[in-house]
Order: structure tokens, then C-alpha cells, then sequence
């Protein structure tokens, strides 16, 4: 990443995500409907009780059975406890409400559920991190982990960390989810693309937190 785009993501009036997050506010305090509670009825202030909360995602969902990332559990709640439908996946209120959350936890170390409950799906996780795919027959790991910082069609390859998520990237014009920039990675190499929500994907994020784990948070970061 260049000095300025660094220097973009660190100055709040500079970083394009920041108007996200402003919109994130809003709904924040905003009831969904005139027989709910708005999301500050129940937490109050996101900068002391959100504070952590978005490091621990994808996690355990008891009802569900499965792990679910952040998005999903903002869904859940608005399902669960508001009586609301739940936003489309990549949405612009969904993802203005997922960098909210997320910004007060900036700074603080990855910390992924040592939750046992987990294991099974994060193995999955890290297999499908390993696995060749698309015609390309290439893998998350032979891209992020053994060709970092050479080059593919022209572009310095990353290391593939996703603690910056949701995150502005320029070339979207747009803020984004980790689960859009896996999906964009699948198409690059010419593989089917798991859908948005489905369980393939919830389980690579898990593998990918625990990759990150210690790692500073960043989101909403910015990206080339």
C-alpha cells in the first residue's frame, strides 16, 4: 500500500469510509419501525459497547448452530429484535452500519472466539484457503502466503490479511465487504464464486480472523 493511501486511511477527514460511518450513526439512533427500539435503545453509546465487539466476528450463533459473520449478526438482531427485514447483503445501509460498529474496535488486537464449537468449521475454512480453484487452478495460499508482494496481471499481489474489512477500496469506488473482495478474488481466477451470506464463505472469514489474530485492527480502511 503507498504512503498516501496509508495516509488517506489514517486521517478520518481524508478517508472516503468516514461517510459511511456517518451514515452508520444515523441508523444507529434511527427505530426501524415505530414498535421497535432503535440499535441505541438497546447498546447506547457504539464507542464504549461496540468497543471489541466487531474483533470476534465470524462467531458462534446458538440458534442457528453455525458461525455468522458481523453483517449477518446485524441482520440477525434486526430480525430478532426489532421485528425488521433483514438488508440485502452489500447494501449501502448494511455496510454503513457494519463500519460503525467496526470503528470503535481500530487499534485493537484481532481476537478471534477460542470457541470449540468453531473448530470444525474454521478447518473447512482453512482448507478452502489451501484448495486450487478456477481455471487459473490457483489457491488462496500459493497467491497470499508464497507469491506476496511479486505480481499478478500487473498488480503487486497483498498478503491477503482482511483486518481492514469493511474497507474503501479505490478501484470500487466504493466501500465493501471481505465477502465481495473473496467473491472478486474467486472470478480472478476464474472459479464459480460462492454466494453472498453462504456458508463457504463465513467459514473462510473464520479461517482468515485467526490468520490475522494480534493483528491491529483498521476498518474502515482504504485500499488500493
Amino acid at each position: 500500500m503507498s504512503p498516501q493511501t496509508q495516509a488517506m486511511q489514517r486521517d478520518d477527514t481524508q478517508n472516503p469510509a468516514m461517510l459511511w460511518v456517518q451514515d452508520g450513526a444515523a441508523l444507529w439512533e434511527r427505530a426501524p419501525n415505530p414498535s421497535a427500539k432503535a440499535c441505541a435503545g438497546c447498546h447506547a453509546a457504539a464507542t464504549t459497547s461496540m468497543r471489541g465487539v466487531a474483533l470476534r466476528y465470524p462467531a458462534f450463533d446458538a440458534q442457528l448452530k453455525r458461525p455468522v459473520n458481523l453483517a449477518q449478526r446485524i441482520n440477525l438482531c434486526r430480525e430478532r429484535h426489532q421485528a425488521a427485514p433483514p438488508f440485502a447483503a452489500e447494501s449501502q445501509e448494511l455496510l454503513a452500519l457494519e463500519s460503525f460498529v467496526a470503528l470503535p474496535s481500530r487499534g485493537l488486537p484481532i481476537a478471534p472466539p477460542n470457541d470449540a464449537k468453531l473448530q470444525a468449521a474454521r478447518e473447512r475454512g482453512a482448507a478452502q484457503y489451501r484448495q486450487r480453484i478456477g481455471q487459473l487452478d490457483l489457491s488462496c495460499a500459493q497467491c497470499h502466503d508464497e507469491r506476496a508482494g511479486l505480481k499478478l496481471g500487473g498488480s503487486v499481489i497483498p498478503q491477503g490479511h482482511a483486518n481492514g474489512y469493511p474497507l474503501y477500496r479505490l478501484e470500487w469506488q466504493g466501500l465493501g465487504s471481505l465477502q465481495r473482495r473473496l467473491r472478486n478474488c474467486m472470478t480472478g481466477v476464474r472459479a464459480e464464486a460462492f454466494p453472498y451470506g453462504s456458508q463457504a464463505l463465513v467459514e473462510l472469514e473464520l479461517y482468515l480472523a485467526w490468520r490475522d489474530r494480534g493483528m491491529k485492527a483498521e476498518a474502515p480502511a482504504v485500499r488500493p
